[in-house]
């Protein structure tokens, strides 16, 4: 599949980001084009900052990086699944998955 498809609709998608071992839901986060390409070249994942405006690559000031294992996009080519393994815990709040809060 070329990358450039995954964009048509918009210049960033979003990625669910789950633990290749438990299939635990870890984080969502947003890509584009150059951070698909920066994720298959490196082997980790890497995102676009919608608040800080540029790309970034999980863990480069953590230490906790996802590796990428796998790389699926779902029925619509509009969105994108990373199996990792993380190196540590995935949220900046320290837990292990930013999926932490009840909301019922």
């Amino acid at each position: 599949m070329d990358i450039k498809d995954l964009f048509k609709k918009s210049e960033l998608i979003p990625v669910i980001i789950q633990d290749s071992e438990t299939l635990e839901v870890l984080m969502l986060g947003f890509t584009n084009e150059d951070a698909v390409r920066l994720t298959i070249e490196t082997k980790t994942a890497w995102f676009w900052s919608r608040s800080r405006e540029k790309l970034w690559n999980k863990g480069e000031s953590s230490g906790n990086f996802l590796h990428v294992v796998d790389m699926k996009t779902d029925c619509d080519t509009d969105t994108l699944l990373y199996f990792c393994k993380p190196d540590g815990p995935t949220c900046h709040t320290g837990n292990r998955t930013c999926f932490f809060r009840d909301l019922v």
